[in-house]
């Protein structure tokens, strides 16, 4: 996907370069309330997407329920979006979205539901078998967003990306394009408060590794190394109260905002190495996406290490610590790591990972065989 352009063209001492955010943000405690109206422009007839749980624990379902009736908005709830979505099930969001006729979509919860809604919206308005969604050309403009997030860690708000489960080939791949990009986002911190510890723990490494990884993409622009840079100083600042479980409203709020900046850098550099790893562990085994991706941080490190050796130190020295393997010391204390994995499966995920786009994104270029050796490092 070329949402912009986004390489650096360096000619001279000049540099080209494309920036877009395609969504409106509206970031703070009560942000929803306080600017409801703008719900209401959105149109007549909204199909809310989301899981079982996490819209109605988080308070965020009964906000938005009170707004729409307030503006006498009719909308259905689409409530059986599963924990990483498939093709099959966005195709049945598209069709309750067609029957009820709706004229946008209200996305509440994690990276699942959020995912789910962009698709949602391009299979309510265009006849195209789910498969189709990757062509990412769309013969009628998607309906419009409103992506409400419960957790703090795709940053799905702020990007058009729909990551979706392949069961055809047993991965997840991304499909997107300027139309995904939700049309508004709320960001409250409040709305995360009901998250279990080691759900906050994993979405907040899933958001550090967007950072992380759109900071060492080979399709950096000047700007998204800014926001890179800032979202990993504030989460190097919450570091020993995730580890602690010291988890208050402050540490939720800068979480969420790191989650935010991560999707704003992700939108313009993909991700890399790391997702790609990922995918498989949570296919295959059910390892959650956030804690799959900070299984690989240490030895993502130490392979890119001779390619952008400069920028890695610069994570280091904002994390505090003098060594790779000190960084990923800190992070393997915030995630569980129980896994182990056999020979065969460590090709079989190598495999896979070297069909992802993503690959092709990392700093240093990657084949079949360091993906092995990355994952025996790892895992053996």
């Amino acid at each position: 996907m070329n949402l912009v352009h986004n390489f650096i063209k360096k000619n001279g001492d000049n540099m080209q370069f494309g920036f877009k955010i395609g969504t409106k943000v509206l970031f703070g405690k009560g942000c929803l309330i306080q600017n409801k109206e703008l719900v209401a422009k959105c149109g007549k007839r909204a199909l809310i997407v989301t899981g079982k749980n996490s819209a109605k624990a988080s308070g965020a379902l009964s906000h938005v329920e009170e707004i729409l009736k307030e503006y006498n908005i009719d909308y259905s709830i689409y409530d059986r979006v599963e924990n990483n979505p498939s093709l099959e099930n966005v195709a049945e969001g598209g069709k309750a979205a067609r029957e009820f006729k709706a004229d946008f979509i209200i996305g509440i919860g994690g990276g699942s539901p959020l995912d789910a809604s962009k698709a949602i919206a391009v299979l309510a308005v265009n006849d195209i078998e789910p498969l189709e969604l990757y062509k990412n050309v769309f013969e009628n403009r998607p309906l419009s967003i409103v992506a409400i997030p419960t957790t703090a860690g795709t940053g799905s708000e702020v990007t058009p990306y729909s990551i979706l489960t392949r069961n055809d080939i047993k991965t997840k791949m991304s499909f997107g394009n300027e139309d995904t990009f939700p049309k508004l986002a709320f960001i409250d911190a409040t709305y995360t408060e009901s998250m279990p510890y080691e759900t906050t723990v994993d979405t907040a490494v899933d958001a550090l590794s967007h950072a992380m990884e759109g900071y060492l993409s080979k399709r950096i622009t000047p700007v998204s190394d800014i926001l890179a840079l800032e979202a990993m100083r504030i989460f190097s600042e919450c570091t020993k109260d995730l580890i602690d479980n010291n988890i208050d409203f402050n540490i939720r709020e800068k979480l969420i905002y790191v989650s935010m900046l991560g999707g704003m850098v992700i939108s313009h550099t993909g991700t890399t190495i790391i997702h790609g790893l990922g995918y498989s562990l949570t296919y295959f085994k059910g390892i959650p996406h956030g804690r799959a991706n900070g299984y690989f941080m240490r030895e993502y490190l130490k392979f890119n290490y001779e390619a952008v050796g400069e920028k890695i130190n610069k994570i280091l020295e904002l994390f505090k610590v003098s060594s790779i393997d000190e960084f990923g010391d800190i992070i393997e204390k915030m995630i569980k790591k129980d896994l182990s994995l056999s020979s065969e499966e460590i090709k079989n995920y190598a495999a896979l990972t070297m069909k992802q786009r993503s690959t092709s994104y990392n700093a240093r270029q990657v084949n079949e065989k360091d993906l092995v050796e990355i994952l025996e490092k790892t895992f053996l």
